[in-house]
């Protein structure tokens, strides 16, 4: 199913209004800390999956960062202010630490964005609360891959999330995953403003039907 123009404009459109899009400029690097080899394994493969599926790069290292997709496992937003050096990472750790606590939030995402305004690096942290710890790894795995492909908008799954369930199994909403492919066309540009960039998207998800 082709999403209309207006859905995906919304994709990319924050609360505020704005329209903010941006792709990865650099190969990802992904790197998790705090789970088993074999979830690290699952994570590794769905973020994969979703650059593949995007004809983006992976690589075994970033030149500047090292690893460049950072994703923390913890049981309390606290340990975040331990993990060492963090906090040269994330400036403000500590004060985002108390609003992850108050919101009783389980998720976060911050990226970081070169000087042509692609994205750089991504930070992801993930509390396991009994409405994660209750999420498959793949599914979990899966739905942090897609949500860190692009900068989307702050409410774009508020209401319809990136996977359904297929069989009993969490698979990408065909829709999504055409709005990825065409976001990472390499006549499209690593960064937009303007909300005529998702016309731009919207006609390249429809060619390709």
């Amino acid at each position: 199913m082709d999403m209309e123009n207006q859905a995906i404009e919304q994709l990319f459109t924050r609360a505020d209004g704005s329209y903010v899009f941006a792709r990865w400029g650099r190969p990802i690097v992904p790197v998790v800390f705090g789970v088993d080899d074999a979830s690290l394994a699952v994570f590794k493969g769905a973020i994969e999956a979703v650059v593949t599926l995007a004809s983006h790069q992976m690589a075994e290292t970033d030149m500047e960062l090292g690893a460049n997709l950072m994703i923390f496992f913890c049981q309390d937003w606290d340990e975040m202010t331990e993990v060492p050096h963090l906090d040269k990472l994330v400036p403000d750790l500590a004060p985002l630490v108390g609003r992850l606590k108050q919101a009783d939030a389980n998720q976060y995402r911050i990226f970081r964005f070169d000087k042509a305004g692609a994205i750089r690096a991504a930070f992801v942290f993930l509390r396991m609360d009994d409405h994660l710890a209750a999420v498959p790894a793949d599914t979990l795995a899966l739905s942090q891959a897609v949500q860190t492909i692009l900068l989307w908008s702050d409410t774009a799954f508020d209401e319809v999330p990136p996977l359904a369930m297929i069989e009993g199994k969490a698979m990408l909403r065909p829709e999504v995953a055409d709005v990825i492919r065409a976001a990472y066309d390499p006549v499209m540009p690593a960064m937009a403003r303007d909300a005529s960039h998702a016309l731009r998207i919207a006609a390249r998800v429809h060619k390709a039907s």
